[in-house]
């Protein structure tokens, strides 16, 4: 009955009234939604906001660090890379026994005998060790110009100092030059 009573008073209300009446209800139910779901969706949205201007600027800091570790990565492969060439040209240790079969290998190359072969003690230096050994060779003047421009194309350092010639001997139509020489090589400091 109540229902009843509400519609019949509901019916006699005049038309202002009851637009009154309807946006009350409208109000009331606008405010409901706003209070209720409108301002969490708003705060949730306010905060993803948020959330995704802090993620762009983590993303743009990581990716300046993945730039700067790309370089850095980069510079150090090229700095092995050099430090390997290096390595061949002025090694750690001395190699007496490489170095030697260096100087073996490029005397046979050229032709030229080997009479003497004499280690000497390194001398350090300030910035490198010197390891010098005294080398006796005979053999043609083409032989030992061969012999000198394959020694200077090895990769490792080596000087080639005190060259004396003596005691050239004629063997039919050739001359047979002996030659001593002290070939030195260098190794880093330890």
């Amino acid at each position: 009955m109540a229902g009843l009573s509400f519609q019949g008073n509901f019916a006699t209300l005049s038309l202002g009234m009851r637009l009154l009446l309807l946006v009350l209800i409208v109000s009331v139910i606008s405010a409901v939604y706003y209070l209720t779901i409108q301002m969490n969706l708003a705060g949730e949205i306010d905060q993803a906001r948020a959330d995704t201007q802090r993620l762009q600027a983590t993303l743009r800091e990581a990716q300046v660090r993945q730039q700067t570790y790309l370089a850095l990565r980069e510079e150090l492969a090229s700095r092995e890379s050099l430090d390997r060439q290096y390595l061949r040209v002025l090694p750690a240790k001395s190699e007496i026994a490489a170095f030697l079969g260096d100087l073996d290998r490029l005397t046979e190359l050229s032709g030229l005998q080997v009479e003497e072969v004499q280690p000497k003690p390194e001398i350090k230096e300030e910035f490198f060790t010197k390891v010098p050994v005294e080398l006796g060779l005979s053999g043609k003047y083409h032989q030992l110009a061969k012999f000198f421009y394959n020694v200077s194309l090895l990769e490792r350092a080596v000087n080639m100092e005190n060259v004396t010639l003596s005691k050239p001997q004629q063997v039919g139509e050739d001359i047979i030059l002996q030659v001593g020489v002290l070939a030195t090589t260098f190794r880093r400091q330890e």
